[in-house]
C-alpha cells in the first residue's frame, strides 16, 4: 500500500508538471485555465505552509519561555515582535507606525547584518591567502577590498568616475548575473528530475 501511495504521489506531480509545461508554451483548450487554476492551488497552499511556519514557531519558542530553557529571554524579544509585526500590519489604526517600525529597526538591522558578512568573508578570504594563492584568489582580494574602501575614496573625481563604474557595472554586474544563471539552472534540473521521478521530495523514495 505504501508503495502504491508513493507511485500515485510521482504520478500526480508529474502529471500537474506536465500540464503547467503545455500550457505554458502551447495554446490548447481548456489547458491555460487548468494551468492558473494549479497556480492558484499552489499559492494557496504556500500561504498556508506559511501560516503553519509561523505557527510552529510561535509554539515552539513559548514552549522554551515556559520551561524557562537557556536563550528563553531571546525567544521572548522574538515573539513580542512578531505580534508587534503582525499588529502593525493587520490594524490600520497603526499603519502609521509601520514606517517607523521599517525605517528604524528591520533596516538598520540588515544593513548591519550585511556589513557583518562582508567583514567576515574578507577576513576569511584573508585568512585562506595562507595555504592558497593563486590568481582568481588575488582578484577577489583586491576586489573586496576596492568595495569597501570605495564610499571611502568616492570623495576624489578620478575614483568616482572610472573605478566605480567598472566595479558596479562590471564585476559587480557580471556576478550577480553568474549567480541568478546559476540558480535559474539549478531550479530547472531540480524541476526536470522532478518531472522524470528522480527525486521525489513529496513523500516518495
Amino acid at each position: 500500500m505504501k508503495r502504491i501511495f508513493s507511485i500515485l504521489n510521482a504520478v500526480i506531480a508529474m502529471g500537474c508538471g506536465l500540464i503547467v509545461l503545455i500550457g505554458t508554451f502551447f495554446n490548447l483548450q481548456g489547458m491555460r485555465e487548468t494551468r492558473l487554476l494549479f497556480f492558484q492551488w499552489a499559492v494557496i497552499l504556500a500561504g498556508v505552509a506559511v501560516l503553519v511556519g509561523i505557527w510552529n514557531l510561535f509554539s515552539v519558542h513559548l514552549q522554551k519561555i515556559r520551561t524557562r530553557q537557556p536563550g528563553s529571554l531571546y525567544s521572548l524579544i522574538l515573539l513580542f515582535f512578531m505580534l508587534l509585526s503582525l499588529l502593525f500590519s493587520s490594524v490600520t489604526e497603526f499603519s502609521a507606525f509601520k514606517t517607523v517600525f521599517l525605517n528604524g529597526i528591520i533596516l538598520p538591522a540588515e544593513i548591519s547584518l550585511l556589513a557583518l558578512l562582508a567583514v567576515t568573508l574578507l577576513y576569511a578570504l584573508i585568512r585562506m591567502l595562507r595555504t592558497r594563492t593563486d590568481l582568481p584568489t588575488l582578484i577577489f582580494l583586491t576586489t573586496a577590498l576596492a568595495a569597501l574602501l570605495l564610499p571611502v575614496l568616492a570623495q576624489f573625481p578620478a575614483v568616482n568616475d572610472l573605478i566605480r563604474p567598472a566595479l558596479t557595472n562590471l564585476l559587480a554586474a557580471g556576478g550577480a548575473r553568474g549567480i541568478l544563471i546559476g540558480v535559474a539552472l539549478g531550479t530547472l534540473t531540480t524541476g526536470l528530475r522532478i518531472l522524470l521521478g528522480a527525486d521525489r521530495p513529496y513523500g516518495g523514495k
